[in-house]
């Protein structure tokens, strides 16, 4: 049954959970690398999404899929965790955190644009004004301010950062078409994906893993932000009346995680930092606006 204030429980819950995992990633890359990072929180996610569904009393589900689908597994969990999260983890390990973090919410943009070849939808003239808002923000972060220069930071951090907001937008928009359970079908993408990341893991870097703070900030990351944060959303919006309150939350983790980035981590947020993640946020609400205001009719309705 729809139930708005827990919706909003939900929501919360999750957003604060995100709101940490900058910081964490920061933490886990100090001393592994990405794909050892990868490896860690993969195996964790699995483990923890495993539990959940036992608790849930879902766990004979996962064998009652059709072996389509489990071959889609193996095609969506390359893409979800393998490649999404090693670019993602590239990122975070070449950048500060106070860049990479609001580089990545561009993802919801790119998906609108994706959306437009892949699934027919209309190129609208307010996702076009939100693309030039939301992307000055990224020059701005991207170059630490010196705009007019246009010199990166670092070209590799961000392109590898951009790079995985488009993989992730392209994971969303296959994921359109899956018609598993979100959490069950969650679980067998990182089921399935964990051997290939073992793999490489084995193959660049070893399968000797230094013990201590990063290991744990690694299984921090799989168990929270890759495990118990999508299925707390995912409540949330069975729960929501109004899917797009509940949305709008998502709008406060990124300036949330700034405050855990200066705190735990040391970073000193710079100006342009704060200027480039307004203009992001401002450009995703801009994209986010007929959403809303289709909403709201369907309530009055």
């Amino acid at each position: 049954m729809p139930d708005q204030k827990q919706a909003m429980m939900y929501g919360l819950a999750t957003v604060l959970l995100w709101s940490t995992v900058a910081t964490a990633f920061k933490l886990a890359l100090a001393d592994l690398a990405p794909v050892q990072m990868l490896l860690v929180a993969c195996t964790a996610s699995v483990l923890v999404m495993g539990m959940i569904l036992v608790i849930q009393g879902r766990w004979a589900w996962v064998f009652q899929l059709t072996r389509g689908q489990y071959l889609q597994s193996i095609g969506m969990g390359l893409i979800n965790p393998c490649l999404y999260y090693f670019l993602l983890f590239g990122a975070f390990d070449r950048l500060p955190a106070q860049e990479a973090q609001p580089l990545n919410y561009t993802w919801a943009l790119v998906l609108a644009y994706l959306s437009v070849p892949f699934l027919g939808q209309k190129l609208r003239l307010i996702d076009v004004l939100a693309g030039l808002v939301c992307y000055a923000g990224v020059v701005v972060i991207a170059t630490r301010g010196a705009v007019t220069s246009l010199s990166f930071s670092d070209p590799l951090g961000v392109a590898l950062a951009l790079g995985s907001t488009v993989v992730w937008a392209g994971y969303w928009i296959i994921a359109t078409r899956d018609t598993r359970d979100p959490v069950i079908g969650l679980f067998l993408n990182f089921l399935f994906g964990l051997p290939f990341i073992a793999l490489a893991c084995w193959y660049t870097e070893g399968l000797s893993l230094p013990l201590g703070g990063s290991l744990a900030a690694a299984v921090y990351v799989g168990v929270f932000e890759m495990g118990i944060a999508f299925v707390l959303w995912s409540q949330a919006m069975k729960k929501a009346e109004n899917t797009s309150k509940v949305s709008n939350l998502i709008f406060i983790s990124p300036f949330l995680s700034l405050v855990f980035i200066y705190f735990i981590l040391g970073e000193v947020i710079l100006p342009s930092t704060y200027v480039g993640l307004t203009l992001i946020m401002a450009g995703l609400w801009l994209q986010q606006m007929k959403t809303r205001k289709r909403e709201q009719l369907l309530n009055h309705e």
